[in-house]
């Protein structure tokens, strides 16, 4: 189905520069968001407890939220688990603990203080289960995060180089590589906790915004085989104009379902939800402004895509 009815005829490429430039400005910030603030990393990273309770009446997650702050646990995660009566907090200690020094005895302690503390602030409240996650585990955690990203930005670069051509190559990979440096800036400058289930947003990012990056590669090489006089920046535009119905249609219906996920999900999917809705505007933008504007600037011409013909293969000595 087309959005629009008629193709439309929009000069994307004259605003290249002014995006580049936008884009620059906006990656430079948040690299220093990230150094100057740093993540706000959750519980899978910095580690802590999990406390499984169970209420003998319906649980008031809201309630007991409050209650925890009240007792100095301000970054509680409280969410419902199983049943309405039954709840899993997620605690971080209030003193730090010396990482060097943590062993087993010291995560029984750690264990045994924050249940004790719970009991008192939630007296009704039955221990169902403890879970302690140790601040090695969460370290481990964050660098395969970012491996598993790296990795990701590597094969996509070497499948676009393979499929398309090197310049293309670049340019996606610079574009994805802006994506998941914008949303982490954005949650670094308003201190949004990141998570797991945040790294996982932001890898679906990725893909998503490789996914509209190969479509409009895919219109740019067709229009250099049939539009054989038009100038490489015309058949980008035209290739851009020509995916446009189709990329607004998947943007905005994608955008549907996750507005749905951060509005109806729960404290617990917001982090995820907000990752995806940064990236699916962000992702949407750099596929058409830096991914193909980029191989423009790095010289893409009709040669880099189209095979030689065989006539002058034929002339060469």
């Amino acid at each position: 189905m087309e959005f629009f009815k008629q193709n439309t005829q929009i000069d994307f490429m004259a605003q290249r520069k002014r995006a580049a430039i936008a884009s620059a400005i906006l990656f430079l910030l948040s690299i220093i968001s990230l150094l100057m603030n740093g993540l706000n990393w959750g519980l899978d990273f910095t580690g802590g407890t999990q406390i499984q309770l169970s209420f003998p009446r319906e649980a008031n997650v809201n309630q007991i939220r409050m209650d925890l702050q009240k007792s100095g646990y301000n970054e509680a995660v409280v969410i419902s688990y199983g049943t309405s009566r039954d709840v899993l907090i997620s605690l971080v200690p209030k003193h730090s603990k010396d990482n060097s020094a943590e062993n087993k005895a010291g995560a029984k302690s750690i264990q045994d203080e924050l249940v004790s503390q719970v009991r008192q602030v939630l007296p009704d409240a039955t221990v169902q289960q403890v879970d302690y996650i140790g601040p090695q585990v969460g370290q481990e955690l964050a660098t395969k995060g970012a491996l598993a990203i790296v990795i990701a930005l590597l094969g996509t670069m070497i499948y676009i180089a393979l499929r398309f051509e090197f310049r293309f190559a670049i340019g996606s990979t610079v574009a994805l590589i802006h994506d998941p440096v914008l949303i982490l800036g954005i949650f670094s400058f308003f201190h949004i906790e990141f998570n797991l289930i945040a790294l996982a947003a932001v890898l679906t990012v990725i893909g998503y915004s490789l996914n509209d990056t190969i479509v409009i590669f895919d219109r740019v090489r067709e229009n250099f085989r049939k539009l054989r006089k038009a100038t490489p920046v015309e058949v980008v535009n035209q290739a851009t104009n020509q995916t446009l119905s189709r990329t607004i249609m998947t943007s905005a219906l994608t955008l549907m379902v996750v507005f749905a996920l951060f509005f109806l999900g729960g404290s617990m999917l917001e982090g995820f939800a907000l990752a995806l809705i940064i990236g699916i505007i962000i992702g949407t933008y750099s596929s058409i402004y830096i991914a193909g504007s980029l191989a423009l600037s790095l010289g893409l011409t009709r040669q880099n895509l189209l095979p030689t013909p065989k006539e002058e293969l034929d002339d060469r000595p």
